[in-house]
């Protein structure tokens, strides 16, 4: 989903250029370091200069990141759009395709880091932990409705942007925060009847929403 003035990805040698681990990793770097040389990222991600070094120039080659300010000898990187949206042009199914890729490579990145956090948190101050959640829930929508829970979860984080660029506006104590949200539809279940009873006898109905919380929702 499109958010506001941000970027809209849509071309598939573009988007394949983003469906890679390393520089995934060196875009995450960047939006976190504000700019950083190629020795620095090395420094963060584990990988060697020169592996880094190449796949930063394939980020610029394909728009996604610019020289920053030298700092002396150094040419650091920064990002050229702090956000952006990666969707498909659903005419080209070369889009399609590089879509699908990059949104594998997003999920299972952002899943690598909350089973990291699981895996130290017993070591972490317990108001940390406290504070973190994994929260799920199993609702029917249609698909407006849908695409507003989708862009209420977007526009979730945004009040916390301008901290990313701006160390002085973070708060004492603050810390970086990974946050995922995902939204799917079950491809298995079809559309709702129009009929209440025809959806009851049909055996789709969800448990989840006869609960009294209304949504099936657990937090860990």
């Amino acid at each position: 989903m499109v958010r506001g003035n941000e970027a809209q990805i849509t071309d598939p040698q573009r988007l394949r250029a983003l469906a890679h681990p390393l520089r995934n990793q060196l875009l995450d770097v960047l939006r976190i370091e504000g700019a950083a040389t190629a020795t620095r990222c090395a420094e963060l991600t584990g990988e060697s200069v020169a592996s880094c070094s190449f796949h930063l120039r394939m980020l610029a080659k394909y728009g996604f990141i610019e020289h920053a300010e030298p700092q002396g000898r150094e040419r650091p990187w920064r990002v050229v759009h702090r956000s952006f949206t990666a969707t498909a042009d659903f005419d080209d199914p070369g889009s399609v395709n590089a879509l699908e890729q990059v949104a594998y490579l997003a999920i299972e990145q952002a899943a690598q880091h909350v089973r990291d956090w699981i895996s130290r948190s017993r070591d972490e101050p317990r108001e940390w932990i406290e504070a973190s959640t994994i929260a799920t829930s199993t609702f029917w929508a249609t698909s407006d409705e849908l695409a507003e829970v989708s862009q209420a979860l977007g526009e979730l984080t945004d009040r916390f942007r301008d901290r990313l660029d701006n160390p002085a506006a973070r708060p004492d104590g603050a810390r970086l925060v990974r946050f995922v949200g995902a939204t799917s539809v079950d491809p298995d279940r079809p559309g709702a009847t129009p009929s209440a009873d025809g959806l009851k006898d049909s055996g789709l109905r969800s448990d989840a929403e006869d609960d009294d919380d209304g949504g099936g929702r657990g937090d860990v």
